[in-house]
């Protein structure tokens, strides 16, 4: 379905719209994440207007749905009418048992994303080499390799981000939601539009007389997203007509916080050592063992100790006072054991000791 010309719209300056992309300070060529959506649409849009001819797209078909191959082809003809190169990677996102549809699909889209940025130009054959991306463009552009992208997350989707953090019992990460810059695999990732609603960006197109793709999956409130956005924002829009604004500072002051306590745990890790020492780690207060444990844990292990795990092992670090005191503990998708005098993580079981 097309948001073209949708009665009643209030016009919106284009500046709003183009004022975020010009505080935009990337390397170029620019890589843009274009699902056909109104809002990496606009961004799209925007940023072949700011960047001409340093702009490639870069869209994910995800092939979940029937309406995949509809919004490759809008993406095909958007970056026709603006002469922007589009990348397609087409992968198999289908959940593992066990494993949230939501998250196997996000996923897949960044690695997806992060091989076609890779991926120079090549017309032709796999970007990643293993069978699970098929790089296909539509013109054969020479940009070359990518290292920023940007990609369309809003406003509502930073506190959509916030609220599922809260259901889960974040902590100051989770409360952060989304960075407007982050580094990820030597790819720069931005996300221009956090400070500007949805609706803004669709009367923006509307300006222009471009249209977008509505996903049909996201009136399907089997997904908690759609919940949230369905019935928690326009609840939250009629009891605080502000919130948006006023989430927005509370993520900008959790990541405030949090780069203090990242600062910290760097300063006990020099502390402690790393692999941490279990006699360093039991001279911090309890607060600081856990935050320089997660910190060095989420290093190791790529991943985020679970709060139980964490509150596990500062209760066995707490009581080893003796030699012979043994530590092996599930954390993350591995085991912390005791060696020594020091804490390490394996992925999977550690290897025995070697006969005497």
């Amino acid at each position: 379905m097309s948001g073209v010309g949708a009665p009643g719209a209030a016009r919106v300056p284009p500046e709003v719209v183009d004022a975020s992309i010009d505080a935009l300070k990337p390397g170029l060529p620019l890589g843009v994440a274009l699902s056909g959506g109104a809002d990496s649409t606009a961004l799209l849009v925007a940023c072949a207007r700011r960047w001409p001819g340093q702009v490639v797209a870069l869209h994910v078909n995800h092939g979940l749905q029937a309406a995949a191959d509809t919004f490759e082809r809008h993406c095909t003809a958007l970056c026709e009418r603006w002469q922007v190169p589009l990348r397609v990677g087409r992968i198999d996102a289908r959940a593992q048992a066990g494993e949230s549809p939501e998250e196997a699909a996000r996923l897949g889209r960044y690695r997806a994303l992060a091989e076609l940025a890779r991926a120079g130009g090549n017309p032709d054959g796999n970007a990643s080499g293993e069978g699970q991306i098929v790089h296909v463009a539509s013109t054969r552009e020479q940009l070359g390799a990518v290292h920023d992208i940007v990609l369309g997350h809003h406003a509502d989707d930073q506190i959509e981000t916030m609220i599922l953090a809260l259901s889960r019992g974040a902590g100051l990460p989770g409360l952060s939601a989304m960075p407007s810059m982050a580094e990820r695999g030597g790819l720069r990732w931005h996300r221009p539009f956090l400070e500007l609603p949805p609706d803004t960006l669709r009367v923006w197109l509307r300006t222009l007389g471009e249209g977008w793709i509505d996903d049909p999956t996201n009136a399907d409130a089997r997904y908690t997203r759609n919940r949230i956005r369905q019935q928690v924002l326009p609840a939250l829009a009629a009891a605080f007509p502000q919130f948006r604004q006023t989430f927005a500072r509370s993520a900008r002051h959790a990541a405030q916080a949090q780069e203090l306590l990242a600062d910290l745990a760097r300063t006990d890790l020099e502390h402690t050592g790393t692999p941490p020492g279990i006699r360093a780690l039991q001279s911090l207060p309890r607060c600081r063992q856990a935050n320089a444990l997660r910190a060095w844990l989420a290093e190791v292990s790529g991943r985020a100790p679970a709060a139980r795990q964490i509150d596990e092992l500062l209760d066995q670090i707490a009581v080893c006072t003796t030699r012979g005191h043994r530590i092996h503990l599930k954390a993350g998708n591995g085991q912390v054991v005791r060696e020594g005098d020091t804490l390490r993580w394996y992925n999977g079981a550690p290897l025995p000791k070697p006969p005497r």
